[in-house]
């Protein structure tokens, strides 16, 4: 038998994790290979590019997927729980697939700004339209997208503190605060005057950057109203450069505001999707599972034979 794609692992392993009441990645692996009757050579297959076990690795994804879209829990680090939604939707595995689909669809940050078809990856299939190399970086976007939900959704189980902590580093890791010591700080909890964070711009400190930290579900939005208050805000601190960064998303009229704000203040909006996108790009929290080198032809070396005529 093939080894089987992820999404086809799913139900079996809502099944494993209904006769179970946890169960580490590992211990997914001998009870699905004897469900999927593979053979030893099968369970050891590893990609052609070295990174690992393909069974392994789909059986991670599978868990993966289902953990975002809630069916499963992970009450500790590594270990997996059958939730009460996943139970229930047991009772109708028919149904499991669309409802994956559609609920990492409605926790897209960008969901209500621009409508994303991509409800799933699937790396396995490839668009005959595209060159190897298009294909490649199609690959590469979609793998980019998975991860930045997965980062979206690691904030979104941490403290509001621990949120506005993690801004403070990024925007240090992007370059705001230089090389100064201590250059970001995130203001007492209470009566922070509608202020999470600062980061100093020089030594003096006569330059600051505030900074408005909103950990929302991705569903609901910032209006317009939460960034005039932050505009507000800004005016009592005697600051004209604001940073308002949120795991969500920012209405029409929000952005409309911000954009409209006279130039005596500057407020810059950073939805979920910007967020996520900045740490996977400033690597902040990242690491590099693998680097791909694509060589193509040197055309003076080769010009530098003679044609056959």
């Amino acid at each position: 038998m093939a080894i089987p794609k992820h999404d086809e692992i799913r139900v079996p392993a809502l099944n494993l994790l209904n006769k179970n009441q946890t169960l580490k990645l590992r211990g997914f692996l001998e009870p699905l290979a004897l469900h999927f009757n593979l053979s030893d050579a099968e369970i050891n297959e590893e990609y052609t590019s070295g990174n690992g076990q393909i069974f392994y690795d789909r059986i991670s994804w599978a868990l993966s997927y289902l953990n975002m879209a809630g069916l499963v829990e992970k009450p500790k680090r590594g270990t997996y729980k059958l939730s009460k939604k996943g139970l229930s939707l047991l009772k109708s595995p028919e149904k499991i697939d669309d409802y994956i689909n559609n609920k990492l669809q409605k926790r897209e940050p960008s969901k209500l700004q621009k409508k994303d078809t991509h409800s799933q990856i699937n790396f396995e299939t490839s668009n005959s339209e595209l060159t190897p190399l298009e294909e490649l970086y199609s690959s590469v976007k979609n793998i980019q997208k998975s991860v930045y939900l997965e980062i979206i959704n690691t904030i979104l189980t941490k403290t509001p503190i621990a949120f506005e902590r993690l801004v403070i580093l990024l925007l240090q890791r992007m370059g705001y605060g230089g090389e100064l010591k201590d250059a970001g700080f995130v203001t007492q909890a209470s009566n922070d005057g509608g202020i999470d964070g600062i980061i100093k711009e020089d030594v003096l400190g006569f330059g600051r950057i505030h900074i408005q930290a909103k950990r929302y579900k991705t569903e609901n939005g910032i209006g317009r109203e939460e960034i005039q208050k932050f505009v507000g805000a800004l005016a009592v601190a005697q600051s004209n450069k604001g940073v308002f960064i949120t795991t969500s998303y920012y209405t029409k009229g929000a952005i409309e505001y911000a954009k409209n704000l006279n130039g005596t203040t500057n407020v810059v909006l950073i939805d979920g999707k910007q967020l996520a996108k900045y740490i996977y790009d400033y690597g902040l929290g990242m690491q590099i599972e693998q680097t791909i080198k694509i060589k193509k032809l040197d055309s003076e070396f080769w010009d530098s034979f003679k044609d056959e005529k």
